[in-house]
């Protein structure tokens, strides 16, 4: 049975009733699917279950950055740079498609946060930690240098002293998370969204599994477990509460908002990190069509599932942005998507949400519930390494069996099956080649082997069997490879997760749109009713993530 397909759903549910597991997950963003692909990987049979779409929370809403954290060696967090620098790579490697090599720019002007000599230490302590070498050593740059790399920074001639220019990485966050669930389910995982866990299942005091509901048939399942782990980010205390086990250190939710404007509104020619007025720090990113801008750092107390973004925050990044860069003169009309998502951090007593630490930290209950909170999305295979050397030490204890070392900084992802960048531009080359015969550009190579990577032929040998224009053709064989390959069970699980439109490419949803819901329609044998009702949550996010008025209002 193909456990990737939304069409097995009821089979795969029943296999999760039905069997025992080593190990339940809850939470289906980055950490739990990277702990169910190291679990897997290592021996044990794992059950995971999400209670909306993978990578729903925050997990498609970051910078979208495997970075090394520059600000956090200011902070002396030394070993958390020397960690997720040095993941950088690794997770590079493992897809090269999906985790793009991106040179960053820091401009330095007078009375920034940055200044010429600390910088220039600062980067090679940095290099230095993550072990970084060639081409990719940070080099100081002059004024003049500077402006030859961003030519838009000219209207800082009079305070800009130069930069530094430095490697980090580019990805897609929520792709990122599908491929670890897809590569965890080669290794045996099962894994579903759209199950929600009410309780956690007791024996003699101990946890034993999960008390779950699914959330389209309203029916109640157990997945039993010799040891559950929750990886629920921002949700991680209610479980911890469920469980008695509240206590201590607790998740406290920082808002990160980002925005989206078209490339051609504010063309920069790489990615930069650059200074806001108030002593923070924002990144503007190109990314195909689009650069994006982000991001805000302020304390949450509200919902986590559904965060506003407010017309404050919108104007914030802005007025950051026009600041460094006065030419642009951006304004909200020229915002064409955006995202807001919180970041469950560690509380610390008497520090603001920007100052509170990355790291990430493991509770462990008497009744033995592990979880797992804070972190970074770079660091998000070491964190699952972490957690499952636990298992396997309890393991020994509790069953005397032994489970394998780690492996997964070998275990390329699903789509990866590059050597290198340069296998990936060569790929690239050829799918271009292809499509322009078929009349569509090289945005559309760009587009589908950063997210498909070597999946690509299949979606493209599908398109060929629909007799639509070039656009929607491509666009329902992507729904046609999101429903039976990658667990997708909704039209937003597509637009959004799937393919990154909703915020890279909003403008092209309405031309594929009615196609591919009523190619959803036939594959889950919709009603009109149910079709209707799946059209107005497209229309609604659309509304959400441009209209910040509708957004703010909670509507």
């Amino acid at each position: 049975m193909n456990l990737l397909s939304s069409i097995n759903r009821k089979e795969i549910i029943a296999r999760l009733q039905n069997e025992p597991y080593d190990l339940a997950v809850v939470g289906g963003g980055i950490t739990g699917a990277g702990i169910a692909l190291d679990a897997a990987s290592r021996g044990m049979k794992v059950a995971l279950v999400e209670k909306d779409d993978f990578a729903s929370g925050t997990s498609s809403k970051s910078t979208k950055l495997i970075h090394g954290g520059l600000r956090y060696l200011k902070q002396f967090e030394i070993g958390l740079v020397r960690e997720v620098g040095r993941e950088r790579a690794i997770v590079h490697k493992l897809a090269p498609h999906l985790v793009l090599a991106e040179k960053m720019l820091l401009p330095l002007v007078k009375g920034g946060t940055f200044g010429p000599l600390g910088t220039s230490i600062g980067l090679f302590v940095y290099d230095l930690l993550a072990g970084v070498k060639g081409d990719d050593k940070r080099r100081m740059l002059n004024k003049n240098q500077t402006l030859e790399k961003e030519p838009l920074l000219k209207g800082q001639s009079e305070v800009l002293n130069g930069s530094g220019y430095y490697a980090e990485y580019r990805t897609d966050d929520a792709r990122l998370t599908i491929e670890n669930i897809k590569t965890a389910a080669k290794y045996g995982a099962v894994c579903i969204n759209y199950v929600k866990v009410e309780d956690l299942l007791y024996q003699g005091g101990k946890v034993t599994g999960i008390q779950c509901s699914d959330l389209e048939t309203e029916e109640t399942l157990e997945v039993k477990a010799a040891y559950v782990v929750s990886a629920a980010g921002p949700w991680v205390d209610t479980l911890r509460r469920k469980d008695n086990s509240l206590k201590g250190k607790r998740v406290f939710m920082s808002k990160g908002v980002h925005i989206v404007v078209p490339h051609e509104r504010f063309p920069v020619q790489q990615s930069l990190y650059f200074d806001i007025p108030d002593g923070r720090m924002a990144f503007a990113i190109p990314r195909q069509r689009v650069t994006y801008i982000g991001t805000t750092d302020t304390p949450y107390e509200g919902d986590p599932n559904k965060i506003p973004i407010d017309q404050e925050d919108v104007d914030y990044l802005l007025n950051a942005t026009n600041q460094m860069f006065p030419g642009a003169e951006l304004t909200s009309e020229d915002v064409e998507s955006s995202w807001a998502g919180v970041r469950p951090l560690i509380y610390e007593e008497g520090k603001s949400a920007s100052e509170m630490s990355r790291k990430d930290e493991i509770f462990e209950s008497e009744s033995g519930l592990i979880s797992i909170a804070g972190g970074k999305l770079t660091g998000y295979r070491k964190m699952a390494e972490r957690i499952t050397s636990l298992l396997g030490q309890k393991f020994q204890e509790d069953h005397n069996r032994t489970l394998q070392p780690s492996r997964t900084r070998q275990i390329p992802l699903s789509g990866g099956a590059f050597r290198n960048a340069d296998e990936v531009e060569a790929y690239k080359k050829t799918v271009a080649q292809h499509l322009k015969g078929l009349g569509l550009n090289s945005y559309h190579a760009d587009y589908l082997i950063s997210n498909y990577g070597k999946q690509t032929d299949e979606i493209l040998n599908k398109s060929r069997s629909y007799q639509d224009n070039p656009e929607v053709a491509l666009a329902r064989a992507e729904a046609w490879y999101a429903i039976h390959h990658e667990l997708a069970l909704h039209p937003m699980d597509f637009f959004n997760r799937r393919t990154g439109r909703l915020y890279f490419n909003l403008p092209s949803i309405s031309a594929v749109m009615k196609p591919v819901l009523e190619d959803f329609q036939a594959y889950f044998k919709w009603s009109e009713s149910e079709l209707k009702e799946e059209t107005e949550k497209v229309r609604e996010e659309i509304r959400w993530v441009s209209e910040f008025e509708y957004a703010s209002k909670g509507v």
